[in-house]
């Protein structure tokens, strides 16, 4: 399923740049917690023979609980998305391929230029593409951000810049703001999976949605943070930041794979129990019988309980 994002942002497109480094370092230290989140694996100087000098970056995006429960049954307890970026600034690829599903990928090529969303195939889209392609516009300002997600302070109906002046937005500020730019993203959603394809394409398309509103809505909200920092100072910034989230997420996984080997657990607690009693073989069985029981139905519950909703990649 193909689709073409078009955010448009009141900021240039050199503005932009650090914004964007920004609000990803950020955002993905403030989204792990739980053993879950972003891991950067690689972050790299690299060159390319027809797009230049750019950046390489290998990311592993922990799921766990943030998947939709009619997922769940066809994912194991850990799973990851891995992010492939080769960052060629303002000209990006991204590809994200899933550590237990071979046949589903996420391919995006992306353009930053300084207009209103106006460039029809900036991205040099063969005609096949154009064919297919289904053009979205996303406004950071008038599109429904879920609540939970929601902070006023990063409502741009309502966030004013100290340093820029800019804001807060009104309704069409797309069609009269002085400084704009847009970001032009074509997403190749594909799950090669029998009777599953559609549901889960739409549903990661509605993922990414989430995602890139969210992001921008924060991009411009904390714009004050970034404003008037070089590129080596973002730099700086997401590597410390990265560290950071490196560490927070490991911490949270050796927490939770050392509580469930912990001889404290209700899995040993029972296996004591059974050990220390005295009953009649008949008993026992019995009562092992209602132990695997229980145990089973307990694994089932918590399997179908432990995948939620998902995806802060959103």
């Amino acid at each position: 399923m193909l689709k073409e994002y078009r955010i448009c942002m009141p900021m240039t497109v050199d503005e932009y740049h650090i914004g964007q480094l920004y609000m990803i370092a950020r955002h993905s230290l403030e989204q792990s917690s739980g053993g879950e989140g972003v891991e950067v694996v690689e972050n790299t100087a690299h060159t390319d023979p027809v797009h230049g000098k750019g950046q390489y970056t290998e990311k592993r995006i922990h799921l766990s609980s943030k998947l939709p429960t009619w997922i769940q049954a066809y994912c194991p307890r850990f799973i990851y998305l891995t992010e492939r970026a080769w960052n060629y600034y303002p000209y990006t690829e991204t590809e994200y391929t899933c550590s237990v599903i071979p046949r589903f990928s996420i391919k995006i090529r992306t353009r930053y230029e300084n207009n209103n969303g106006s460039s029809e195939n900036c991205l040099e889209m063969k005609e096949e593409e154009l064919q297919q392609r289904i053009v979205d516009r996303v406004d950071i300002l008038t599109d429904p951000v879920d609540e939970k997600h929601y902070k006023e302070d990063e409502d741009p109906s309502l966030f004013r810049s100290k340093k820029t002046g800019r804001g807060p937005l009104e309704k069409g500020w797309d069609k009269c703001c002085d400084v704009i730019m847009c970001s032009y993203k074509l997403v190749d959603v594909s799950f090669q999976v029998f009777g599953l394809q559609t549901k889960v394409e739409e549903f990661v398309h509605r993922a990414i949605r989430n995602i890139l509103l969210l992001g921008h809505r924060q991009a411009f909200a904390w714009i004050d943070e970034w404003y008037g920092m070089t590129l080596e100072d973002v730099r700086d910034y997401e590597t410390g930041m990265q560290e950071k989230t490196n560490e927070k997420v490991r911490l949270a996984q050796k927490k939770e794979d050392e509580g469930n080997r912990s001889p404290g657990s209700q899995e040993g607690k029972e296996g004591e129990e059974e050990e220390g009693q005295d009953l009649q073989e008949s008993r026992n069985q019995s009562k092992k019988n209602s132990i695997s029981s229980q145990g089973s139905e307990s694994s089932q519950s918590q399997k179908s309980g432990y995948l939620a909703s998902w995806f802060k990649w959103s």
